[in-house]
């Protein structure tokens, strides 16, 4: 009795699990939803933003802006992760793709600057020695892009001041609900390439958001900016650097949710079937109890004869 009496308080607690997984995964799709529609409204603008920001990449003015020229100094890297956990591989594929791309440029870790959006990767990094300059945690899925800008301020303050001479970010790129791909994509010196491969990445291939034909890239357009180079690049870049990021995180959101969701729904499903499985055990164990007391009682009777 006592072996079935265990059974049932396992089946009991994989239940309740299950319910609890399956609350989650309710809360997660509808925060999905809301996440996916703003990152997906959001790709045009930003693919947009981007696409100025190349064209002025390329003019003689801009090639003599700080954020375009190659400098000397630490490798900052902005590290988007999640506040909390549950959801797959999601945290461990960002820090992961970091953890490659210092090992691939041969950095020390004091050559190394973190800029931590989210709890996970700034535990990790901390717990291992990098200098995390600064943490942001709680950020909310309704941020907007002026809330942002306190990270991309501190990568002009650095790189201004000498401190930093590039820097990337790292975040999971949203490709569907089931699909999301790490990524660490260079923002700072702005370069072509690297606008070019963020653009690519920002916009799918097929779809709603996808890039018409006449969208098409053709090269940088040269620009006449007045009334100053200086003034309208000294604002423009920081603000579609801004932008980039801004998009980035948006894309993290929208990745985490789903991953989220995905994890619990898989949680909720292998709690049911630990049920269903530790059930047919409990029958079959208790059905042999049974044919046991049954046969003892029959060996006493004929005992008895």
């Amino acid at each position: 009795m006592a072996s079935l009496k265990n059974i049932k308080l396992k089946i009991v607690s994989y239940k309740k699990t299950g319910t609890v997984t399956h609350a989650m995964e309710a809360v997660s799709a509808v925060k999905m939803r809301k996440s996916q529609e703003r990152a997906l409204a959001g790709r045009a603008y930003a693919a947009a933003a981007l696409s100025v920001l190349r064209r002025l990449a390329g003019t003689a003015d801009a090639e003599r802006h700080a954020l375009v020229r190659e400098q000397l100094g630490k490798t900052c890297f902005v590290v988007i992760t999640s506040d909390k956990g549950l959801a797959g591989s999601l945290n461990s594929a960002v820090i992961r793709r970091v953890e490659d791309e210092i090992r691939s440029r041969a950095l020390p870790k004091n050559d190394v600057v973190i800029i931590a959006v989210g709890r996970r990767g700034g535990d990790y990094f901390t717990s291992r020695g990098y200098e995390v300059r600064v943490k942001h945690e709680n950020v909310g899925d309704g941020v907007s892009e002026s809330d942002i800008r306190m990270v991309t301020d501190k990568i002009l303050e650095w790189h201004a001041a000498g401190e930093i001479g590039a820097c990337s970010i790292a975040y999971q790129n949203f490709l569907s609900t089931f699909e999301q791909e790490a990524g660490v994509r260079q923002i700072v010196p702005i370069t072509q390439e690297m606008i070019t491969e963020m653009v690519k990445h920002i916009r799918p291939v097929k779809g709603k958001y996808a890039p018409a034909a006449s969208e098409e890239d053709k090269g940088p357009d040269v620009y006449t900016i007045e009334p100053d180079a200086d003034e309208v690049l000294a604002v423009l870049l920081p603000k579609l650097l801004n932008t980039a990021v801004f998009h980035a995180f948006l894309e993290a959101k929208a990745s985490e949710h789903s991953a989220r969701m995905v994890a619990m729904k898989n949680a909720t499903d292998k709690a049911k079937e630990m049920a269903g499985d530790l059930t047919r055990t409990f029958n079959k164990v208790r059905q042999a109890s049974i044919t046991r007391e049954v046969s003892e009682i029959t060996s006493g009777i004929e005992a008895m004869k």
